[in-house]
């Protein structure tokens, strides 16, 4: 088995269309210590291989203003999770000059990639917070600023 970096879920090379199946596999599916990923039931431990995150966030729904602001996103595979202190947001860079992959921690050590269309959403939300040249771009979540690039970077 294995989950493409679009958040398809494969056995054997081929899709795995039914979406109460796949939600089954998502509610068992751990990281272990190592960064492997295993489908774990009380009696097995299955090795699958993601490309990517096992998740994308497809929907993100925003409360409040400014610092009072909270974000949340739904996933593919129905899980709703709230971006604060404990599900926090992390921006990685690729190999493409000044491009960002966005990812939310869901739970213990699984993230969702935000997708594309959702990513062109947040950063609509964006703002720039610090001083003395130290002033990030980035959002307000849950009491939290979640820095995504210097404001030096963006030339804001």
């Amino acid at each position: 088995m294995h989950i493409a970096s679009d958040g398809t879920w494969y056995y054997m090379g081929t899709p795995i269309h039914r979406e109460r199946l796949v939600r089954l596999f998502a509610s068992i599916l751990r990281r272990e210590d190592d960064g492997n990923y295993s489908l774990v039931t009380p009696v097995e431990r299955y090795g699958i291989e993601v490309e990517d995150a096992p998740f994308t966030a497809v929907a993100m729904t925003v409360t409040g203003m400014a610092r009072g602001q909270t974000i949340s996103f739904r996933t593919n595979v129905g899980d709703e999770v709230t971006i604060d202190e404990a599900h926090p947001l992390r921006f990685a860079t690729t190999e493409l000059p000044g491009e960002l992959r966005p990812y939310a921690l869901v739970r213990e050590r699984l993230e969702a990639l935000v997708s594309r269309p959702v990513f062109y959403d947040l950063v609509e939300l964006g703002t720039t917070h610090g001083a003395n040249g130290d002033e990030c771009f980035g959002v307000w979540s849950g009491g939290v600023f979640f820095a995504m690039a210097s404001a030096a970077d963006l030339d804001l």
